[in-house]
């Protein structure tokens, strides 16, 4: 019967307590088992004493009849200084897998096409353009730049007729209006001359009524006295 010294699990869910047990190979983890010889409580400090409780004396005499320990229990021997454990090396178990070795190499590949591929970018020689054409394009511009040269003169002349004529268009109603202010001045200033006038020939109408009306007035004793005097140089007339 092949024994080992191993763990064998307890606690709860999400908080694991180990027992260190001395069992048979073929038995379950969690099963039966010969003898416990220590425990293991992985919730605790590394440095707390109860972490690792462990029995050396039955550990040493398990150890001198055969028993084999799992890779955990040899770090705890180890440690507690019963057996030494030896280095182990596996220099495969940090390589990728077959999977990750094929994505590597694809990519691997694909980095190598793209530089290959620049490369050879790099080494073709850039086309050189064809000489006819150019000159048959800077011929063709040549036309248009001459057409807007010559617009550009007619340009610049319209350009400044442009503030000519508004200067003309703003002096216009200006002078119109300065024309109508002096009219309607001249009218207003004649007004009161005209008004005085208007005034005044009432008043020499009625100063030149007035001598003749006086006239008139002194004539009136004259003419009376005539009329009494006639009848009396009638009578005298009469008697004579």
């Amino acid at each position: 019967m092949a024994v080992a010294i191993r763990l064998a699990r307890g606690g709860s869910k999400k908080r694991p307590y180990y027992k260190i047990v001395v069992a048979d190979s073929r038995s379950p983890r969690d099963g039966s088992f010969i003898e416990r010889i220590g425990s293991y409580n992985p919730l605790l400090a590394k440095d707390d004493a109860n972490r690792i409780v462990l029995d050396s004396d039955r550990a040493k005499h398990w150890l001198s009849v055969g028993a084999q320990p799992s890779d955990r229990v040899a770090r705890f021997l180890d440690a507690a200084g019963v057996r030494e454990r030896a280095a182990r090396n596996n220099p495969n178990k940090g390589k990728p897998g077959e999977k990750a070795t094929e994505r590597l190499e694809e990519q691997q590949k694909k980095a190598a096409e793209a530089a290959e591929a620049a490369a050879a970018a790099a080494a073709m020689p850039a086309p050189e353009p064809e000489p006819e054409v150019v000159e048959e394009v800077v011929a063709e511009e040549a036309p248009v730049e001459q057409a807007a040269a010559e617009e550009a003169p007619a340009a610049d002349v319209a350009a400044e007729e442009a503030p000519a004529e508004q200067a003309q268009a703003e002096e216009a109603p200006v002078e119109a209006v300065s024309d109508e202010a002096s009219v309607e001045q001249v009218q207003a200033e004649e007004a009161p001359v005209e008004q005085a006038q208007a005034e005044e020939a009432p008043v020499e109408a009625v100063a030149e009524e007035a001598p003749v009306e006086q006239v008139q007035a002194e004539d009136a004793p004259v003419e009376q006295a005539q009329a009494e005097e006639a009848p009396a140089a009638a009578e005298d007339e009469q008697k004579a």
